[in-house]
């Protein structure tokens, strides 16, 4: 039965989570299919508010990476925490339980995996439906105040705004970040959680787009690259680099390979400029693309070297590359000087972008930060300040990248906490 915003009674449960989101579904489903009394509480009006924006809507469920160890490798160093959770429950028992459910799904570039609907709904549905089937009773629009232990029996107290107090023998925390607060995660599981005495490390946003200085990139807002290279720099000084697909926006850069190094370029900001280079053609070397590029300047001789440009590169990028390298694109391809050749090559494989800050929260995907990860025993996904707390998904400090490694850790952590409570 599910009630939609309205009191619910009792007021003891076996199971109370709190958020219904991804994380919180997939541990209130478990839970009640293992035959717990279950109440799931939203405090948006819907749930899976923010679950329908990923991916671009499309959902990135995980990311086929072919080994457990390999897809651990993603956590940044975490993987020692995480391995007890993903080996009962990964990738493959993910999959399983969505083709089980009747959702299909296809792997695309860099192993990420969605629907074959390409809509975030199919997930939602599934993750809905999991949960009504199990008899979960879910109240929508039911914002919670705080969290307190009662000492007689180490149940969990859950104190809600405008209703009872309600008691739960176990409790699962599923609030996520601060990414996207417009969705209802606004962090306020922090404070919660830090009064019960967990250690709770400072929020950042981690996957977020970059805001540019340039303008003639602001104009290229919805270009497309599929496979290119970008390099930071700091005070001349080589940094990092980066592989992946780039989209160009309104106000800068975005796309997968952006998300991923935007907390490194965050860090980098905190002691002054960041440069950063674009390697249109990260698979060719300078003399490779000068012999390219000369092939077709002289197949198409009698053209004007802006039409032919746009055999290399989007068209859209064209005009922009002949602006910042000086060169009249209404020149005839048999008359481009050699030195043209060399800086339009050199250009192509180094353009600089100038990095005018990071979006806030309002635009990240995910947020860094949250509770320590030595508090929570990652076997039962327990805390282990607090018994009968269970702490999942973004209320937990995990770095990852973009790639369906953010849902893979709801569904792992989600699954384990309502297996065990």
């Amino acid at each position: 039965m599910m009630s939609q915003g309205k009191p619910i009674a009792p007021t003891r449960w076996e199971v109370v989570v709190i958020g219904g989101g991804p994380a919180g579904m997939m541990a209130a489903g478990r839970a009640a299919e293992r035959g717990r009394s279950v109440l799931l509480l939203e405090k948006n009006a819907i749930l899976g508010k923010k679950l329908l924006i990923t991916g671009g809507g499309r959902c990135n469920v995980t990311n086929a990476a072919p080994q457990t160890r390999t897809l651990l490798a993603k956590y940044k160093g975490n993987d020692k925490f995480l391995f007890s959770a993903f080996s009962q429950f990964g990738m493959e028992e993910s999959l399983s339980f969505f083709h089980a459910r009747g959702m299909a799904t296809k792997v695309e570039a860099e192993g990420r995996v969605f629907p074959v609907s390409n809509s975030a709904q199919s997930v939602l549905d599934v993750l809905a439906g999991y949960v009504r089937q199990g008899g979960v009773q879910v109240q929508t629009s039911a914002a919670v105040r705080g969290l307190a232990v009662d000492q007689s029996t180490g149940h969990i107290r859950i104190r809600r705004k405008n209703a009872p107090e309600l008691e739960a023998a176990a409790c699962i925390v599923a609030t996520g970040g601060t990414s996207r607060p417009e969705t209802g995660s606004t962090g306020e599981g922090y404070a919660w959680l830090k009064q019960l005495g967990h250690t709770i490390i400072e929020n950042d946003v981690a996957l977020v787009p970059i805001a540019l200085h340039d303008a003639w990139a602001k104009k290229l807002g919805g270009v497309a690259l599929p496979a290119c290279k970008l390099t930071t720099f700091q005070n001349q000084q080589k940094q990092e680099v980066h592989k992946g697909k780039l989209l160009f926006t309104h106000f800068g850069i975005s796309g997968p390979v952006v998300l991923n190094m935007s907390k490194h370029v965050g860090e980098l900001l905190r002691y002054g400029d960041v440069q950063i280079v674009l390697d249109l053609f990260p698979s060719r070397d300078h003399a490779q693309l000068r012999q390219e590029l000369q092939t077709h300047l002289v197949a198409e001789s009698n053209k004007k070297l802006k039409n032919t440009l746009g055999r290399l590169i989007p068209a859209a990028l064209v005009a922009a590359i002949l602006e910042l390298a000086g060169i009249d694109g209404e020149t005839a391809n048999h008359s481009v000087r050699s030195a043209d050749r060399r800086a339009l090559v050199a250009l192509l494989k180094a353009i600089p972008l100038h990095v005018q800050g990071l979006l806030g929260a309002d635009k990240a995907v995910v947020s860094s930060g949250g509770v320590a990860l030595p508090e929570v025993d990652f076997k039962t996904m327990q805390s282990r300040l607090v018994p009968n707390l269970y702490l999942v998904g973004d209320v937990l400090n995990i770095d990852r990248p973009s790639g369906g490694y953010s849902l893979q850790l709801c569904w792992t952590t989600g699954f384990v906490a309502g297996n065990s409570c």
